[in-house]
């Protein structure tokens, strides 16, 4: 499985080549203009070299983008991090966020994840997304790309449709009333999420409040390909690849699907919440 640091290398090499193109440059008059050999531009866009500072700032001028080397910059910043703080990350745009999630969650085969609160990324709606998205701008001072966030977090839900990813998803009953936008826009969520229930790709649990847990729900967190955690902080994300600790997120998700309910039972929690929302 490729690591933290390969994905981010990979989608800022996607923004590179997205700047060229919409230049309407070719590799080999971009690695002209910057001085270079044309094999460097094709292995920055491919994720096989690290730029470098000095090189972000020669592309970003020789595309016209200059306005863009802050965002360029915060996506280096974040490459080989483990502590993730939403504030660094989000220096780079909410654009940059999500597609290093459509980048990691392509890859994946088996994602198994855990939300406490929340509707999980993958399974947003826009008008829900958007409202998370500019939260998480106001909480943080940070990013007003918010348009851009929400159409490449829309991207994020392809590898539902596609073969050879499995989802796995498990989400407390409170997550269903945390109302994060609009009444109607939330029950347009809801009834997204009972659309997922039954397709191939995906397997949808809820935990009912009453439910007697053995463990506290403190966070949300996902299990990729069973080597890599991803724990969400109010403040920062951790990717953590320790034999350790993947083996305590595992313990920790089987607690967790021990008391969840699928199929007909999880319906009829969403519907319930639907019920629930006043749309006068």
């Amino acid at each position: 499985m490729s690591t933290d640091f390969q994905h981010a290398r990979q989608a800022l090499g996607a923004r590179l080549h997205e700047m060229r193109t919409e230049a309407e440059l070719t590799t080999r008059q971009l690695a002209e203009r910057c001085g270079w050999a044309h094999s460097k531009v094709s292995k920055l866009e491919n994720g096989r070299q690290t730029a470098t500072p000095a090189d972000l700032e020669s592309w970003s001028r020789a595309t016209g983008h200059l306005d863009d080397l802050a965002e360029l910059h915060g996506r280096l910043r974040g490459l080989e991090t483990t502590y993730r703080s939403w504030r660094r990350q989000l220096a780079a745009g909410h654009r940059a966020v999500q597609e290093l999630n459509v980048a990691q969650e392509r890859e994946a085969e088996h994602i198994r994840l855990f939300e406490p609160a929340i509707i999980p990324g993958i399974f947003q709606t826009p008008e829900y997304a958007r409202c998370v998205l500019t939260d998480v701008s106001e909480r943080h001072g940070k990013a007003r790309d918010i348009e851009a966030g929400v159409r490449a977090r829309m991207r994020r839900q392809d590898v539902l449709y596609e073969p050879g990813h499995s989802i796995e998803a498990v989400i407390w009953e409170a997550a269903l009333y945390v109302a994060r936008c609009a009444p109607a826009d939330m029950a347009a969520q809801l009834d997204r999420l009972v659309g997922l229930i039954g397709l191939e790709s995906v397997r949808l649990g809820v935990i009912p409040l009453g439910k007697r847990m053995r463990l506290s729900p403190k966070h949300g967190f996902w299990i990729i390909d069973d080597g890599l955690v991803v724990a969400d902080t109010w403040n920062a994300e951790m990717w953590l690849d320790t034999a350790e600790d993947i083996d305590l997120y595992e313990k920790v998700w089987n607690g967790l699907t021990d008391v969840a309910v699928y199929g007909t039972d999880a319906r009829r929690l969403i519907a319930r919440a639907r019920a629930s929302i006043d749309l006068a």
